[in-house]
């Protein structure tokens, strides 16, 4: 194995939203991974971010680069529509594999591709970025070494810009069917965060609306109807007993960011970011023992991955995921968020529409 990973990257066009926010940035600051094969689905676009980028190939077929000698992993990050048929390939081609979340459209995609990876024997990670946040890592230590005792209530909410007017090619989240909207990705990130820190639900309710039945396309001059939730809304309780309620909506101006708020018999924790629980941002740790007054808590170095200097943002969890993934090639234990943590969310989110559409409380499996 060499030095550097040698990673093949599926959905490398340079002006993608996401990727360029993050991936990009922190790939080419990261010193355990290479970029070394870039694919989009044409190639003028493929050369364009081989050039832009330093990528040694460029490919416009998936199949074809996931089947080069020459890179060791693929970075799948498409459309939420797409992840299956790169992942499944890549896999097939015996790649260890990167893919964002949700790992599939459905559950079903999902628990195929996890059960494909165990049998071939690869390294998987997903895009739950919170599960490498030093600060959500310090605050599920903090939880398990007793700082607030035994834990009584969770509170976590969510509110995130979500433009009603948008250009038509960014419209296609619209159609809940296509599995990328509020419910699967925003509250699956907030959902995750809590599950990873606090322990999962053992009940839950949950209601889940589409309060803006249609946006606004600005270069069709166009309204066009949406089913996608916007608004998720969890009560439940969890393995420890701990009562537990989750908020996440996208509203129109002016989103407030992403707050937990962790209170035990001893102490309260909240944490706190202007966007939300996985984005790269430092979160804010605030702790209280016995006290009404919060106090702000050092995040330990240990808990970050990547080297000094990193760029932060957007691209310092994905680079925390892009260190860890080096690290379970290298020597095939590993820290990440893998596929069957991605199932286990996927059948949690599953069990929140059935609630939500049986409008009762509901056990978890």
């Amino acid at each position: 194995m060499p030095n550097k990973i040698r990673l093949g990257f599926v959905g490398a066009n340079v002006k993608s939203t996401w990727a360029s926010q993050s991936h990009f940035p922190a790939l080419l600051a990261s010193p355990d991974v290479e970029l070394a094969a870039v694919c989009t689905t044409r190639p003028e676009s493929a050369e364009e971010a081989r050039r832009a980028f330093g990528a040694k190939l460029a490919f416009h077929d998936f199949r074809e680069m996931v089947a080069s000698p020459e890179i060791d992993a693929v970075a799948v990050v498409v459309r939420v529509p797409s992840h299956y048929a790169a992942t499944k390939a890549a896999i097939e081609a015996g790649k260890h594999v990167y893919t964002e979340w949700p790992l599939g459209r459905t559950t079903a995609e999902a628990e195929e591709l996890a059960a494909l990876a165990r049998a071939k024997g690869v390294q998987t990670a997903v895009g739950l970025q919170s599960r490498v946040s030093p600060a959500l890592l310090y605050v599920k230590e903090l939880i398990e070494t007793g700082y607030v005792g035994k834990v009584l209530s969770c509170h976590v909410t969510t509110m995130r810009d979500g433009a009603l007017e948008r250009h038509s090619s960014r419209t296609w989240q619209r159609d809940a069917s296509l599995g990328a909207n509020t419910m699967t990705i925003a509250n699956g990130h907030v959902i995750d965060a809590l599950r990873f820190v606090a322990g999962n639900f053992t009940r839950v309710a949950c209601m889940i609306t589409t309060q803006e039945s249609q946006w606004y396309q600005t270069d069709t001059k166009q309204f066009v109807d949406v089913t996608s939730p916007d608004n998720v809304r969890v009560s439940g309780q969890l393995e420890s007993g701990a009562a537990a309620s989750v908020h996440v909506g996208a509203v129109p101006w002016a989103g407030s960011g992403f707050r937990m708020e962790i209170y035990g018999r001893e102490g309260t924790l909240v944490t706190t970011g202007s966007v939300s629980s996985q984005r790269g941002e430092m979160l804010r740790v605030q702790g209280a023992q016995r006290s009404h007054a919060l106090k702000d808590l050092a995040i330990p170095e240990r808990f970050v991955f990547v080297p000094a200097g990193f760029p932060r943002g957007d691209p310092f969890n994905v680079g925390q995921m892009y260190a860890l993934f080096a690290e379970a090639i290298r020597t095939g234990e590993s820290r990440l968020p893998a596929f069957d943590v991605a199932v286990g969310l996927h059948r949690f989110i599953d069990t929140l529409k059935k609630a939500s559409d049986a409008g009762r409380e509901l056990r978890v499996d």
